[in-house]
């Protein structure tokens, strides 16, 4: 069958391209990515080898001028009917508009989060405190999306979230019952859980480095450890940064150097960050409400405890006291985990050993065939969803 899928903005290394990578290596449709920002050289090379086309170019920026004009584009572009049977949105904000313009075939959402500006609290509380003098604009923006957008999801046939945290999402804004979502959970590669026996003193903090990731709390808890752990432990922080995020990092960086033992290591390769996985203590996540989050899993594939923040993607993933522990968003509740799991060996390796067990539940291999199950139960007039019990 022929697929389409739409998704803004093919850029960087994160999840969303990574989920995009693994549907195209192993779905039995024949799959061509749509985008409006295609950057073939800073996001997962692998990706050249799939069909991307990329529609007329929109800006990543965030301003409010950069994101009108990306909207108007995505609303008014028409992609031609002919050369799919199903068309899959991918939904992390303005994809929706797409369905305006594009209703001929069948609508699948593939819900990474409804915008969270809009519809994720505690993102939105921390993005008004930022705005300003500009809040009354924002509020203006903000009413007026969730009209569109939930005209935009009443087109969808079927939709399917990446987490039980996005459903509920979802369901809190009054876009769709929680009882017409399904959960597709993105996984790791099954043939990639290989646990390590190697424990090296660092913490790592990896994942994409912007504000909503919330680095800043592994810093000061980093901070905390090093009268009991002393100089040679170490924290290191891995991941993709954008132009857009730079300033955020220059930040990082400055806290860094007055704490001393922080590294950074910016766009490494796959290998690389397997390798920073197999050999850590632990691995810190901090981001304050994450949809989803393949760092957790990630650690756990690995053999490695995760410390993350109660809240989110991480509380369906990582279970407290035993493949890690969720904490709540303060440096302290963290600086005693990893002081904890630094000091007593025995504890990490056998969190680690149940984090082994736990990651098996969450593959790529399930992930892909539930998007195709629910593809071709679509395209033959159903509404591809599993019915809950």
């Amino acid at each position: 069958m022929r697929v389409a899928l739409y998704h803004p903005w093919i850029y960087l290394k994160s999840g969303l391209e990574r989920t995009i990578l693994e549907i195209d290596r192993r779905s039995r449709h024949d799959w061509t990515f749509y985008t409006s920002h295609y950057d073939r050289d800073g996001t997962y090379p692998e990706l050249q080898d799939a069909r991307i086309v990329e529609l007329p170019r929109v800006s990543v920026r965030r301003d409010y001028l950069a994101v009108l004009r990306g909207a108007l584009s995505i609303a008014t572009r028409k992609l031609d009917p002919a050369t799919f049977d199903v068309l899959v949105i991918s939904c992390e904000g303005l994809g929706d508009l797409m369905t305006l313009r594009n209703a001929e075939r069948p609508l699948l959402c593939l819900c990474f989060t409804p915008l969270r500006a809009t519809f994720d609290a505690e993102y939105r509380a921390r993005l008004m405190r930022r705005m300003g003098a500009l809040r009354p604009l924002a509020l203006v923006a903000e009413a007026m999306f969730r009209v569109v957008d939930r005209f935009c999801w009443r087109r969808y046939g079927a939709v399917a979230a990446i987490s039980e945290a996005v459903r509920e999402r979802i369901a809190a804004g009054r876009l769709r019952a929680a009882a017409d979502v399904e959960v597709l959970y993105p996984g790791i590669n099954a043939e990639q859980i290989a646990p390590s026996d190697v424990w090296q003193p660092y913490f790592l903090l990896a994942g994409r480095i912007m504000w909503t990731k919330n680095i800043e709390l592994g810093l000061e808890a980093f901070a905390l450890t090093r009268d009991r752990l002393g100089p040679d432990y170490r924290l290191v922080i891995a991941g993709m940064v954008d132009a857009k995020s730079q300033p955020y990092m220059d930040r990082l960086r400055a806290r860094a150097a007055e704490i001393g033992g922080v590294d950074f290591r910016v766009g490494l390769s796959d290998s690389a960050m397997r390798a920073l996985y197999a050999n850590c203590t632990a691995v810190l996540f901090t981001a304050f409400n994450e949809d989803w989050g393949l760092v957790p899993l990630e650690a756990m594939a690995a053999g490695k405890p995760v410390v993350a923040v109660d809240r989110g993607g991480p509380r369906e993933t990582v279970v407290n006291g035993q493949t890690g522990y969720l904490e709540a968003d303060d440096p302290a509740a963290f600086a005693a985990r990893m002081v904890q799991l630094a000091t007593e060996p025995g504890l990490a390796k056998a969190m680690g050993a149940r984090g082994v067990e736990r990651a098996r539940h969450f593959t790529w291999d399930v992930f892909v065939a539930g998007l195709d199950r629910m593809v071709d139960a679509l395209a033959s007039g159903g509404t591809g969803r599993r019915q809950l019990r």
